[in-house]
């Protein structure tokens, strides 16, 4: 039986971060719900303190998500990545991270273009004829593109 996925990225702005990874990777932010953010806190259930308004919308300030445009409407999608707030800044190397596929791309092209969009470059590594540069997003999570 196969089974979903969805990978979560504690980060310092889930928002910020679900904005640059949708657009990094040509998927959409995963649309929150206003009317019922609004009944849980109408309800008890929530607080406005719990909540911030981004791009013009209310959502929660805890957590966002992307997922592949063409699942954004599935109930269970296949793919979501999930960014969520952590107290913590990061400290150490992942000990996870995400290959990205450029699908024929050039990955140098590629680098300076995540370098403007506020990536950083780590360092470029080699295995046989394959090739690869690692990266970190704006918040500091290693990635390779390739």
């Amino acid at each position: 039986m196969g089974l979903n996925i969805q990978i979560v990225t504690d980060c310092k702005n889930p928002h910020a971060l679900a904005d640059w990874w949708a657009e990094t990777l040509d998927w959409a932010v995963e649309p929150q719900d206003e009317g019922f953010i609004c009944s849980m806190i109408d309800q008890g259930f929530a607080t406005e303190d719990q909540t911030l308004i981004h791009k013009g919308k209310l959502v929660w300030r805890d957590g966002c998500a992307i997922r592949p445009p063409e699942e954004l409407d599935a109930s269970k999608p296949e793919r979501r990545l999930l960014f969520q707030t952590a107290p913590e800044e990061k400290t150490v190397k992942n000990r996870v991270h995400w290959d990205v596929d450029l699908d024929g791309r050039d990955k140098d092209e590629a680098r300076k273009a995540l370098e403007a969009r506020g990536a950083t470059f780590l360092w470029s590594a080699s295995q046989g004829p394959h090739s690869w540069h690692t990266m970190a997003d704006p918040e500091g999570n290693e990635f390779c593109i390739s």
